[in-house]
């Protein structure tokens, strides 16, 4: 049994009263229209009893309206109604009170309209004696108490669970909460370690992740595809005149010209110091040319600011198509890109050279 468990229990057994000691006495509430049977039941009961005497039914409701009594103890015969009928009305309106008939009488049909309309818990013949009276009213009680004390606990117990419930559903959303966050953490380090931190293009790395998907998907539905590689012309002049912030500066500038210069459905990537890739899928070797001379065009005809003062800078750009039907792997194809390019750059740089697998 878990420790809190047993707390409660404890504590519900500390609560429950017990019986002809004076930590409680249990109410009862006696009903007879003779003063002298009052008065002898009074004096019976009170030792282990809180007694309270009725004349009458109606006297008997005022007293139950004005306080929780425990056990009502009725005559059978009443100046105003039947015993039997009155411990009906307690059955209907004080429930929780145990309801004991005091008979002369041992008639079937008495006994039997008591269990069925009122639901005595006891009858009682007279003539009593004294010590069975109160053995039986210490029975009603120790039952009346023990169900209450079960009551109690089954109160307890549905009170626990619901805490129970409302922690694992607040430790649930918690959970939730820092699964959420992680999960944006992890996209913000993923993001981080596919990105290059100075221009906000993808690194190295995940063009090339980018670049070996197109060619996987191109396995499943053959199309032309093109990579290229753009590399600045002369860059060592600009960090050498603007020093390494400068460059910094013109790369940045540089990587979002080449951005504004690609179609929606082309990748570019810093693969590092001042060269940028290119893949461009369903191209063939007319569209790779375009592309070339829309991304030289818009470096040369564009200028940047740095301290207040112009910077013009071109860039050589090689192609490599892989027309379509033609396999190839990604090696080849950089492969070819970085002929190309260097091939852009021996003829005078700021111009393309497209090449084709193949050709």
């Amino acid at each position: 049994m878990e420790p809190r468990t047993r707390d409660i229990l404890a504590d519900l057994t500390d609560r429950t009263p017990l019986l002809g000691t004076t930590r409680y006495k249990c109410s009862v509430l006696v009903v007879d229209d003779e003063p002298s049977v009052l008065a002898l039941l009074t004096t019976q009961l009170s030792q282990e009893f809180e007694v309270v005497t009725a004349c009458s039914a109606d006297h008997a409701r005022r007293v139950l309206a004005d306080r929780v009594t425990d056990i009502v103890l009725t005559d059978l015969q009443l100046p105003d109604i039947s015993g039997i009928q009155f411990l009906d009305w307690v059955h209907r309106y004080a429930p929780r009170a145990a309801r004991v008939l005091l008979t002369g009488t041992a008639r079937v049909e008495d006994t039997a309209d008591a269990i069925n309309c009122c639901r005595v818990h006891r009858l009682v013949l007279k003539p009593w004696r004294a010590e069975d009276l109160v053995a039986t009213l210490r029975s009603v009680a120790r039952s009346l108490l023990l169900e209450r004390s079960h009551e109690q606990l089954l109160d307890e117990y549905r009170r626990l669970n619901l805490e129970l419930e409302q922690r694992v559903r607040d430790r649930t959303r918690e959970l939730e909460q820092a699964m959420h966050q992680l999960q944006m953490k992890n996209q913000i380090l993923e993001k981080m370690a596919l990105t290059d931190a100075l221009t906000g293009l993808p690194n190295r790395r995940a063009i090339e992740l980018i670049a070996r998907k197109e060619l996987l998907r191109r396995t499943r539905t053959p199309a032309g595809i093109a990579f290229g590689l753009i590399d600045a012309d002369r860059f060592k002049q600009i960090n050498s005149q603007y020093l390494l912030c400068g460059g910094d500066h013109v790369l940045t500038w540089l990587g979002q010209m080449l951005q504004q210069a690609i179609r929606a459905t082309d990748a570019l990537g810093r693969v590092g110091g001042e060269e940028f890739m290119v893949v461009a899928p369903a191209t063939d070797l007319v569209g790779a040319e375009i592309l070339a001379e829309r991304l030289r065009a818009t470096v040369a005809d564009s200028e940047t600011r740095y301290h207040d003062e112009p910077i013009r800078v071109t860039v050589s750009v090689g192609f490599a198509v892989a027309p379509a039907g033609v396999p190839t792997g990604y090696e080849n194809l950089r492969e070819l890109a970085s002929a190309a390019l260097a091939e852009a750059k021996a003829t005078g740089r700021n111009r393309f050279v497209v090449r084709s697998i193949g050709s």
